[in-house]
């Protein structure tokens, strides 16, 4: 009777961090793609989906995971950017729409930018206590959403292409990392390098 009183185990939760890095990097360097003139005449309409259902939808979920697994810095960092991905495709459907007016979306898309550009400076501080591999995926952003940033304020077309540019860098970042984490996973041994913890208190070093 006790046993089948018994509560079933629960099955472990898959790491959800390469997913959200995956997702995070394709919606990224699609859109980086077309912010760096890579498109030419296209419209950046591409974007829409991946950025509702893959670095929106799928990016939320895997934060959604991580908060299941209580890993506190990816569950931020994945919900946030999957929620940042949403309203990105959002906005663009109401520009799309017609519902935003031509002379308003340089500087809402600065203002927008600029808001995660601030989320994202404490990130990759905290960053800093991953690994090398993590530093690099925010640090490549951090410069990527300031440049687009100061673009969008300032009208100027050089600044973003130069955030295009630097956000197909993040996007590659990014999927090395996924690309890592998923070989990590498979593996049960960590087979691509990610680097060393960068940000090490002196009370570890000295342990260590």
């Amino acid at each position: 009777m006790a046993q089948e009183m018994r509560a079933p185990a629960v099955p472990a939760v898959a790491d959800p961090a390469p997913l959200g890095l995956a997702a995070f990097a394709l919606t990224t360097f699609v859109l980086s793609a077309h912010n760096a003139g890579l498109f030419g005449t296209v419209a950046n309409t591409v974007v829409v989906g991946l950025a509702i259902f893959y670095g929106g939808l799928a990016q939320f979920m895997a934060g959604m995971w991580s908060f299941r697994r209580g890993n506190t810095f990816t569950a931020t960092a994945f919900t946030t950017y999957g929620a940042f991905w949403l309203s990105l495709g959002t906005y663009i459907v109401l520009i799309i729409a017609g519902k935003v007016k031509t002379e308003d979306v340089a500087t809402s898309l600065g203002w927008f930018l600029l808001a995660f550009l601030i989320f994202n400076s404490y990130m990759l501080v905290w960053s800093s206590r991953i690994n090398t591999a993590v530093f690099g995926v925010f640090l490549t952003l951090e410069v990527t959403e300031l440049l687009l940033a100061l673009g969008f304020f300032n009208a100027s077309d050089t600044l973003i292409k130069a955030g295009g540019y630097m956000g197909l860098v993040t996007a590659f970042v990014a999927w090395y990392t996924s690309a890592a984490d998923v070989a990590t996973a498979m593996a049960g041994r960590p087979i691509l390098p990610v680097g060393r913890v960068i940000w090490v208190e002196k009370g570890a070093r000295r342990r260590g």
